[in-house]
């Protein structure tokens, strides 16, 4: 198995648990915020699959060399490269993903999820929620050296999530990255 991450947009509370019943070759090692495994809820489920923190809002060193060394161990992990949820569309990326797919030459999966921001109110009407998931094109981040520069490190990041952007089935929650014609590809390479 390849070292592969799977970058998702991040719309509402069931999104992991979409991305990772929508991979079926593979165990998904997601990505989770600290206050998750602070509710006594959550944290079973954390422990259950194998999940780990990040702190949101600084740059949380632990969080990713935990991600380097999965994925360097040929896991598969899931990460929301903004870092929070987003139900309204795409906001700019955190250079994380960027930073974890260089150390680690990963194979990054954009996941593109629509229809999952209404499914609580949808179950209580008894209505079936139209969620989808779709898969991009997956891509690895080209080599530029030991040390990537911190604009490098930005314009990989953009790159990445225009790519996000295209699997986003829902053109409406694409958000910052709504232009798709403002996609370039110079760090990216296509596998």
């Amino acid at each position: 198995s390849s070292p592969a991450i799977i970058m998702m947009n991040h719309i509402s509370a069931i999104d992991p648990i979409l991305c990772m019943g929508a991979v079926t070759n593979r165990f998904v090692i997601p990505m989770t915020k600290i206050e998750n495994a602070q509710n006594w809820f959550f944290n079973f489920f954390i422990w259950w699959w194998g999940s780990y923190t990040v702190r949101r809002g600084e740059i949380d060193r632990k969080a990713l060399m935990n991600s380097i060394e999965l994925v360097k161990a040929s896991q598969m992990i899931l990460l929301a490269p903004e870092g929070t949820r987003h139900p309204e569309g795409l906001v700019e990326a955190k250079d994380g993903l960027a930073y974890i797919a260089t150390k680690s030459d990963a194979i990054v999966i954009p996941t593109g999820i629509a229809g999952a921001t209404d499914w609580k109110e949808r179950l209580l009407k008894f209505q079936r929620p139209r969620i989808r998931v779709n898969f991009g094109r997956p891509f690895r981040l080209k080599a530029v050296g030991e040390r990537v520069p911190r604009e490098v490190l930005t314009a990989m990041s953009h790159e990445a999530m225009y790519q996000l952007a295209l699997a986003v089935p829902d053109e409406s929650l694409r958000g910052f990255y709504s232009d798709v014609s403002k996609a370039t590809t110079n760090y990216l390479e296509f596998v």
